[in-house]
């Protein structure tokens, strides 16, 4: 189980009612193309071996007898392949006949464990008794599983709240839920919410083809669903096998960082059995974000655009008034964080009602402006109605090379500062002058790669950028250009997304960019997709790799993916300083890398047991996959 991947199956096998032979060779076949798929835990349907409709032929000793036989069968069978399954059947024990989930994995069942909440028609079959149990894996101490069945969901405390608790991160629930109007949504509704809630996997398998038509049909609507988002799902009556790799990895995590999980109900509330698999690889068919901060659809990333500006302008606004701040003092570059920036601000006031020109933007050439960039500011800051000055820093610039001793041809990194300090200066100085409140422009993906200036642009009032990454801001504002019904500012927004993101910060030739950021800490995709696989899932630097050869295969080869891994782990860890520091600046999402609540990490932790690992990454198979 590489990384913590493993892969989990929900199947709906063909039954007919009352004929478990069929039922057997059904289920049996279901199970040899689950493993033959990698499946390594199986969920099937509420009492699928009998079949769920059979009503009161459950009394029948010739039906309770004939499902134990299908039921033997179906674990003999079985019995060669590394795969743990839990399978729907009447069971009877003490006298009693219960509706159980019986688990068996290599010939051998490891437990049975009875429906609790039984309806007012099952009761006259079954008996309840409620016995919360957890698998666990004694080859894989991170793999544990419950199980619970349909009706039970919905409860107030359904049994999955116990084994969660009792340390169960994969939850399998047999159902025989029929199918109504509407019904699909709220069973999607409800799985993706519990396993949210739960910070699990979630693996529903209900009855499907060939259950007794008499008062309803079945639609073998399969589900699976981890930390609230679905994972795969089947068609409704389309029966078959849905897999998917759930990551035990990133349930460990979610559970680690939500305060008190698991409070309410020792450990030991739970039943533990164990259960052994072969060592294995998941051959990984799960699919990777490249840009986990990017809504996928369009209309969810409109949504989602228009409520960020919106919390942007919120938290600006309410520094704005309470410290009575007479002007937004703004430093616009002609690049894509302070056009972003700069956008809130002209919204801020619209929210204050207040004049757009009570925002004081600085536009401040010096030797490695372009005109293109240069001529955008000007475009910008008019279309939107802010008063622009410009202010060359130039003269400035030399005067203090003169007076630290530098030598104005040498292009170090003392050059590239004494630029960014001096605009911060400036910025802070015409505050100062006009009762303002300077507005910062750095993003998330700067500040986890240390690419600001300390006491230079890292450095503001408040920063509205601050918790949100360079590939989100992208789309932030061409969602603005797009929606603005401005034609000027349209065209000018869409020629700064073209432009290349750069400081500006060496001289320019012939009036055009010579440095872009992208060429010296790597391509900001894979950099945000380090960031927030590390930070919300806690992926380890061989897993980041991994996922990221799966995303970008196509784009970037394994060889690139790794050296700027390495370029991302280091910059990371040695930039902390700058993060401890931080201006305040509202958390937008889930990741973010404020002092204050979004990320604590000392300023001179030790990255060595990342970049080892990282050092320790071989390259042959890195396509994401890797066989058994």
């Amino acid at each position: 189980m590489k990384d913590g991947f493993i892969k989990i199956g929900a199947v709906s096998p063909e039954v007919r009612p009352g004929d478990c032979g069929f039922n057997a060779r059904s289920i049996i076949s279901a199970i040899t193309e689950a493993y033959m798929r990698g499946v390594r835990v199986l969920a099937l349907p509420e009492l699928c071996v009998t079949g769920s409709t059979c009503g009161d032929l459950y009394r029948q000793s010739t039906l309770l007898n004939d499902a134990q036989r299908a039921l033997e069968h179906i674990i003999g069978a079985a019995a060669q392949f590394d795969i743990v399954c839990a399978v729907g059947a009447p069971v009877r024990a003490n006298g009693r006949l219960q509706n159980c989930a019986v688990v068996f994995t290599k010939g051998e069942i490891i437990g049975i464990v009875p429906k609790r909440q039984l309806s007012a028609e099952e009761r006259r079959y079954f008996t309840d008794d409620f016995k919360p149990v957890v698998f666990t894996c004694s080859d894989y101490p991170d793999l544990s599983f419950g199980i619970e069945f349909g009706s039970e969901l919905s409860t107030v405390a359904p049994p999955s709240e116990f084994l969660a608790i009792g340390g169960a991160n994969i939850i399998l629930c047999l159902s025989a839920d029929c199918e109504l109007a509407g019904r699909a949504e709220l069973r999607r509704t409800l799985i993706s919410a519990q396993s949210s809630r739960l910070a699990c996997a979630y693996v529903y398998a209900t009855a499907g083809s060939g259950e007794s038509t008499t008062d309803m049909v079945f639609s073998g609507h399969d589900i699976i669903a981890e930390n609230g988002h679905i994972l795969a799902e089947s068609k409704l009556f389309e029966s078959g096998l849905v897999t998917a790799d759930t990551d035990l990895g990133a349930i460990a995590c979610e559970r680690r960082s939500k305060a008190g999980f698991g409070g309410g109900a020792p450990a030991h509330c739970c039943e533990i059995r164990e259960f052994s698999l072969l060592p294995h690889t998941t051959v990984l068919s799960r699919r990777f974000p490249r840009l986990p901060f990017v809504p996928e659809d369009e209309n969810a990333l409109a949504k989602r655009c228009g409520l960020l500006i919106r919390m942007q302008c919120e938290g600006l606004a309410k520094r704005i008034r309470h410290i009575g701040a007479k002007k937004a003092v703004i430093g616009i570059s002609g690049g894509l964080d302070s056009a972003l920036a700069l956008i809130v601000c002209a919204e801020t006031m619209d929210m204050l009602e207040r004049p757009r020109s009570d925002i004081s933007a600085v536009t401040m050439p010096c030797f490695g402006t372009s005109e293109r960039t240069r001529g955008n500011a000007h475009r910008l800051c008019e279309g939107l109605g802010a008063s622009l000055r410009e202010i060359d820093i130039s003269e400035s610039v030399n005067l203090h090379f003169r007076d630290i001793s530098h030598v104005r041809e040498l292009h170090n990194t003392a050059f590239e500062n004494a630029q960014a300090r001096e605009r911060t200066q400036v910025l802070m100085d015409i505050a100062n002058d006009e009762n303002g409140l300077v507005v910062g422009t750095g993003d998330l993906s700067e500040l986890a790669l240390g690419w600001a200036t300390f006491a230079g642009d890292h450095i503001a009032n408040y920063g509205v950028n601050a918790s949100l990454p360079k590939t989100l801001i992208r789309r932030i504002v061409a969602y603005y250009a797009d929606s603005c019904e401005n034609a000027q500012l349209h065209d000018v927004l869409h020629d700064i997304l073209d432009t290349p993101v750069s400081p500006e910060l060496l001289p320019a030739e012939n009036g055009e960019i010579t440095q872009k950021t992208e060429d010296s800490v790597g391509p900001y995709e894979l950099h945000d997709f380090f960031l927030y696989f590390m930070l919300r899932h806690g992926y380890s630097p061989e897993k980041l790799f991994r996922t990221a050869c799966c995303a970008f295969g196509d784009d970037y080869p394994a060889e690139t993916v790794l050296k700027w891994l390495k370029v991302f782990l280091k910059r990371f860890f040695s930039q902390q300083f700058k993060r401890s520091c931080l201006p305040d600046g509202v958390l937008t999402g889930s990741v973010g890398l404020s002092p204050r609540g979004g990320f604590v990490m000392p300023s001179d932790a030790a990255g060595r047991a990342w970049l080892e690992e990282a050092e320790h990454i071989s390259l042959p198979g890195a396509d994401g996959n890797e066989h058994v």
